[in-house]
C-alpha cells in the first residue's frame, strides 16, 4: 500500500484522502456519533463518484477499476478509510456489488435470473444511489465463523427465506440485503428489498462512532425466483470468494487505523518533553516503538499479499487472508492500545482523535471471525492441503 503504485491509482488514492479530509475530520466524527446514518447526506454518492462502490464491478456492468485490478485498488481506498476512521458502507457495499456483477457476468445477461431486478440494484448502488448490506454473521450461539442457520427453501415459484443476521453493517440504511441461508446442504444466496414483507431491521449500539450495525430478521420472507442470486444450494464457493474480498478490504482498513495511531505517537513522543528530554529519547520508549513499527510493516505485509492473492485467484489465497486477519486482528488493537498509554492523559480524552483509530480496530477484530477463529481455519486448510498430497502419493 505504499509502494509500487500507478499513476492512476495515485490520482485514485489522492482524491480519496483530499476527500475524507474534507469531509470527515475528527471533529466532524466526534459530532457524528449520534447520526442514524453515521454520514452526511450525499457523503456516500459523491464517494461512488470517486469510484468507491463499483471497484469490483465488471465494465459490462457499469464498473471498473483504475488499474485493471480492482481489488487492489479498492484496498487502497480501504487503507485511507482506515487512516481517516471514515464511514460509509465501503465493506459491505462492494462485497454484494461484486457478488452481482459476478453473477450477472455468470448468467450472460444484464440480470440476475430472469427478471432485471439485479441489474437494476447493481446499477443504483454503483452510483451511490442506494446502500447494500451483506447479511453473513448470525448472532449467537451461531457467531461462529462459517456458520449458516437461516434457511431458503422453494415454494412453487418462489422462495421462503428464515433467519436471523447480525450484526449487519448498516442494517438499517440499506436498500437491499444479500442473504446467505441453508437450503437442504448447501447454501443459496437472495437479494432482499428492505421493504419486503417479513423483514424486521433492529439497530445495534457499537463501539466504533461512525459505523452503523443492526439485526436483521427475515420472518418467512417470500421471495421471487429471480432473487436468488446465483445457483440455487451451490452459494458455496461465492461465499468463499465474497469471504476473501471483505477481509482484504477490513484487514487494509485496519492497517490504515494502525498507521495513523502510530504516525500520531511518534509525533507526539517527539515534540512531548519531559525532564528536559523529548520522550521518544528515552531507550524504554525506544524499545517499545520498534515493537510497534515491527508489527506495524507486518501487517503492512500481509494485507498487501492477502490483496494480491485474492486478486490473482492465488492457490494459497484463503490461507492469507486469515494470515492477515489472524495477525491484524491480534496486533492491530493492541499497537492502538499501546499508542494511546504512550500518549498519556491526553490519549484517553474524547477529544483527541486516537480513539477513534483505536474503536475501528478492536470492531474490525471481532468482526468476520477472531483471530483464534482464522487461526484454526488455517490450521483446517494446512491439514486438508496434507492429506490431499498424501492422498496423491
Amino acid at each position: 500500500m505504499k509502494v509500487g503504485l500507478t499513476a492512476d491509482q495515485e490520482l485514485l488514492v489522492g482524491t480519496t484522502r483530499k476527500f475524507l479530509q474534507a469531509s470527515v475530520p475528527g471533529e466532524v466524527l466526534r459530532e457524528l456519533r449520534h447520526d442514524p446514518r453515521g454520514y452526511a447526506p450525499g457523503y456516500w454518492r459523491t464517494g461512488a463518484e470517486l469510484g468507491w462502490a463499483s471497484l469490483l464491478v465488471a465494465e459490462e456492468h457499469g464498473g471498473g477499476s483504475v488499474s485493471g485490478e480492482g481489488l487492489r485498488d479498492l484496498a487502497l481506498v480501504a487503507y485511507e478509510f482506515g487512516r481517516h476512521a471514515a464511514p460509509g458502507p465501503l465493506l459491505g457495499g462492494n462485497v454484494v456489488a461484486a457478488a452481482l456483477s459476478a453473477a450477472l457476468s455468470a448468467s450472460g445477461s444484464g440480470a440476475t435470473g430472469a427478471d432485471p431486478a439485479g441489474g437494476a440494484a447493481l446499477e443504483r448502488i454503483c452510483a451511490g444511489e442506494a446502500v447494500a448490506a451483506w447479511c453473513v454473521s448470525e448472532p449467537a450461539p451461531h457467531d461462529g465463523l462459517g456458520e449458516v442457520t437461516a434457511t431458503a427453501a422453494a415454494a412453487g415459484a418462489e422462495w421462503v427465506l428464515s433467519g436471523v443476521k447480525a450484526p449487519v453493517e448498516h442494517g438499517a440504511q440499506a436498500d437491499y440485503f444479500l442473504v446467505t441461508a441453508r437450503t437442504g446442504d448447501g447454501l443459496t444466496q437472495l437479494l432482499v428489498p428492505a421493504g419486503a414483507d417479513g423483514v424486521t431491521v433492529t439497530p445495534l449500539r457499537t463501539l466504533d462512532l461512525t459505523r452503523r450495525f443492526a439485526r436483521v430478521d427475515f420472518r418467512d420472507v417470500r421471495l421471487p425466483a429471480a432473487a436468488v442470486v446465483g445457483v440455487p444450494g451451490g452459494a458455496s464457493a461465492a461465499l468463499e470468494r465474497q469471504l476473501a474480498i471483505a477481509l482484504v478490504i477490513q484487514t487494509a482498513e485496519m492497517v490504515g487505523a494502525m498507521d495513523r495511531a502510530f504516525e500520531l505517537t511518534v509525533a507526539w513522543a517527539a515534540d512531548r518533553y519531559s525532564f528536559g528530554r523529548p520522550l521518544a529519547s528515552y531507550q524504554a520508549l525506544k524499545h517499545r516503538f520498534a515493537d510497534l513499527k515491527m508489527w506495524l510493516e507486518v501487517s503492512h505485509a500481509l494485507a498487501d499479499a492477502a490483496a494480491a492473492a485474492v486478486q490473482g485467484d492465488a492457490e494459497d489465497a484463503a490461507e492469507l487472508v486469515s494470515s492477515a486477519k489472524a495477525y491484524i486482528g491480534h496486533h492491530g488493537p493492541e499497537l492502538c492500545q499501546d499508542c494511546v498509554q504512550l500518549h498519556g492523559g491526553i490519549g484517553v480524552t474524547f477529544e483527541h482523535d486516537l480513539h477513534l483509530y483505536l474503536r475501528r480496530t478492536v470492531v474490525g477484530s471481532a468482526l468476520l471471525g477472531t483471530p483464534r477463529e482464522h487461526r484454526l481455519r488455517i490450521t483446517s486448510i494446512l491439514e486438508a492441503r496434507d492429506i490431499a498430497r498424501r492422498a496423491a502419493a
